[in-house]
C-alpha cells in the first residue's frame, strides 16, 4: 500500500518516522521515506542514515551528546558475533535475500580459524611428526629428530590466520549480501542493538553468537600478570623453556603436549582428581599414562594459592609446592558474560551461566542464540550445527528442531580422546540402567601390528532397557575418527543387536568397537 511521504530527502516529519516503525516498513519503503517529492527514491548507505532531533527518533539513540541522537537504521536481523555459527547464519540469511547486520568486536570467524580449532590442530600436527619420528627406533631403523617451531609459527600466521587478518572473511560475507560491523553489540531493547555510537532496528529480530571468552580464576596475584591464555599459546613465535599449565582439560593437555613435545619443560595443574574430569575415568588413565611417558609432571588434585612473576618467570604455589616455570598458561574452561550484552533489555536473565533456548533455538521474543552462549558445548561443530535451525525459523520455514543427546567431542591429545553422548556416570546419574563394553586397542590386531603409540581403549554405555548405546568413547590413535562410526549409533539409536551383527573390517581401529560389543555385560 503507498504510504503519504511528507517532507523533503532527509526531512521527515514525526508522525511519519513512528509509523514506519511501528508498521516495520520494508527496505524498499524506508528508502522512499527519504525520497525527494516527486523524484526516484534515494539509495543512501546506509538508508540516508542522520542525526534527527526528533521525539520519535530520541528513544532509539545511542547517547550521542548535543541534543542530537543517531536514528536507529532497520534491518531485518542483526547477528551480535561473527565466530563460526554466526558467520554461517548471518550469510545464509543474506543469500536468502534479507538485510543482514553482523557485528564482530574481534575477527570475522571467531575464536576457531584465529587462536581455536585451526591453528591448535597444526601445532598439534607438528608435535604428532615429532612423536612419530621418535617411533622409528626399533620399527625402522634410526632417526634424529631436532624441533625447531619457526615453522610452526609460520605456518600459523601465513596458512591458518593471515597474520590474523580476517578481510577475507568480511569480504566472503559483504559477497553474500551482508554488512558488517566491527565492534562491540550489545541489546538496548527489543529489537534493538548498539554498537559503538550507532543503532540497528532489527525488523525480523537479533541472534546472540557472542561465543565466550577464556574463564580466569580469581587467584591471588593472578590477574594484573602476563599469563597466556590459548590466543598467546597460539600467537607465540618461539616455545618455552618452561611452562606451567593450570586446567588439566582438553585446552591444557593439547598444548602441553605439544610444547612438551618441542623441548618445554612442562607441568600440569589440575584441581580434580583425575586428568580430563568430565570424561571416562579409562580415557582419563591412558591420556595420563602417556603424558607422564613423555616427560610430562602432573599435579593432580592441586589447588592453587597464589601466582606470582618476576624477570625470571611465574611462581606458582601450591601450598605445599613451589613451582617456576618461565611462562603461565591458563586453560580453565571459558565464560559467558552477559551483562556486557544486555540481555536484561529483552528479559533474559544477565546473571545466568549462558542463554536457555528450545529446540529452534528461540532465547525470547524475537530473539535466537546460538553457539557457545547457550550452553550446549564450546564446539565450533554445536554453533554450525545450530546456524542453520536458527536460520529455518527466522526465515519461518519448517525443519527439525536441535537434538543433542548424541553431541560429540574430541580432544586432539595422543592418543586422541573421542566421546559422544554420556558417560557411564552421567547414564547412571539419570537413573538408566546401564551395561558397559570395554576393550583395550592395543589387544586389537590394528593395535597389535601398529605396535609404538597404540595406546587406547573403547569404553560403551548402553541403555540397558532401550537396548541402545547412550554414549561412548573411543581413545586411541585416530580416536576421533574412529568415534564417527558410534556418534551414527548413539544418533540414530541403533540397537546394539543390529551393531553386533554389523561386518567391521579387518584388521582396523575401528573393528574394536566390536570387542567392546560382545564385553557389554
Amino acid at each position: 500500500m503507498a504510504r503519504e511521504i511528507v517532507g523533503n530527502a532527509g526531512e521527515v516529519d514525526d508522525a511519519t518516522w513512528q509509523r514506519a516503525l511501528d508498521a516495520r516498513w520494508t527496505d524498499t519503503e524506508l528508502a522512499e521515506l527519504f525520497a525527494p517529492r516527486g523524484g526516484e527514491p534515494v539509495h543512501q548507505q546506509p538508508y540516508a542514515r542522520t542525526n534527527l532531533d526528533i521525539p520519535a527518533a530520541r528513544g532509539l539513540g545511542s547517547g550521542l551528546t548535543g541534543g542530537s541522537v543517531a536514528m536507529a537504521e532497520p534491518t531485518d536481523v542483526v547477528v551480535i558475533g561473527m565466530g563460526p555459527g554466526g558467520e554461517a547464519l548471518a550469510g545464509q540469511l543474506a543469500e536468502a535475500g534479507l538485510s543482514v547486520v553482523g557485528i564482530e568486536e574481534k575477527l570475522l570467524g571467531g575464536e576457531c580459524p584465529y587462536w581455536g580449532c585451526v591453528p591448535t590442530k597444526m601445532m598439534i600436527r607438528a608435535g604428532d611428526l615429532l612423536a612419530e619420528a621418535r617411533r622409528v627406533p626399533g620399527m625402522a631403523g634410526g632417526s634424529s629428530v631436532h624441533p625447531n617451531w619457526s615453522p610452526v609459527a609460520r605456518r600459523i600466521r601465513e596458512e591458518a590466520t593471515d597474520d590474523w587478518n580476517d578481510q577475507v572473511a568480511v569480504d566472503r560475507f559483504v559477497g553474500k549480501g551482508g554488512r558488517f560491523v566491527r565492534g562491540h553489540g550489545r541489546l538496548v531493547g527489543p529489537g534493538r542493538v548498539a554498537v559503538d555510537g550507532e543503532e540497528f532496528q532489527a525488523r525480523r529480530g537479533i541472534v546472540i553468537a557472542a561465543g565466550t571468552e577464556p574463564a580466569v580464576p580469581p587467584i591471588p596475584g593472578l590477574a594484573d600478570l602476563p599469563y597466556w591464555t590459548n590466543r598467546e599459546a597460539v600467537e607465540t613465535t618461539e616455545a618455552p623453556e618452561s611452562l606451567c599449565v593450570i586446567g588439566g582439560g582438553a585446552v591444557g593437555l593439547e598444548l602441553a603436549q605439544v610444547f612438551a613435545r618441542f623441548g618445554t619443560q612442562v607441568t600440569v595443574m589440575e584441581v580434580a582428581d583425575r586428568l580430563l574430569p568430565m570424561e571416562e575415568p579409562e580415557a582419563s588413565e591412558v591420556v595420563t599414562r602417556v603424558l607422564a611417558e613423555e616427560g610430562l609432571t602432573m599435579r593432580i588434585g592441586a589447588r592453587v594459592e597464589r601466582v606470582d612473576h618476576d624477570d625470571a618467570g611465574f611462581a606458582v604455589d601450591l601450598g605445599h609446592e613451589l613451582v617456576r616455570a618461565q611462562r603461565l598458561l591458563v586453560a580453565t574452561g571459558r565464560r559467558a558474560d552477559l551483562h556486557r550484552l544486555g540481555v536484561e533489555t529483552v528479559g533474559l536473565d544477565p546473571n545466568a551461566r549462558f542463554i536457555h533456548t528450545d529446540e529452534h533455538l528461540r532465547a525470547a521474543p524475537g530473539v535466537w542464540a546460538i553457539g557457545d552462549i547457550t550452553g550446549k558445548g564450546e564446539f565450533t561443530h554445536v554453533a554450525t550445527y545450530q546456524a542453520p535451525i536458527a536460520a529455518r525459523d527466522i526465515l519461518g520455514r519448517p525443519g527439525p528442531g536441535a537434538e543433542y543427546h548424541a553431541l560429540p567431542r574430541v580432544t586432539f591429545t595422543d592418543p586422541e580422546v573421542g566421546a559422544v553422548g554420556l558417560t557411564e556416570a552421567q547414564a547412571r546419574e539419570r537413573g538408566i540402567r546401564v551395561r558397559v563394553g570395554l576393550t583395550q586397542v592395543p589387544s586389537s590386531a590394528r593395535g597389535w601390528i601398529h605396535k609404538a603409540g597404540n595406546h587406547g581403549v573403547i569404553k560403551l554405555v548402553e541403555d540397558a532397557d532401550a537396548g541402545v548405546l547412550v554414549g561412548a568413547t573411543s581413545v586411541g590413535p585416530w580416536g576421533g575418527e574412529v568415534l564417527s562410526a558410534l556418534v551414527v549409533a548413539v544418533h540414530a539409536r541403533v540397537p546394539t543387536d543390529r551393531l553386533r551383527h554389523m561386518m567391521y573390517a579387518y584388521p582396523t581401529f575401528h573393528r574394536a568397537i566390536e570387542d567392546a560389543l560382545h564385553h557389554l555385560g
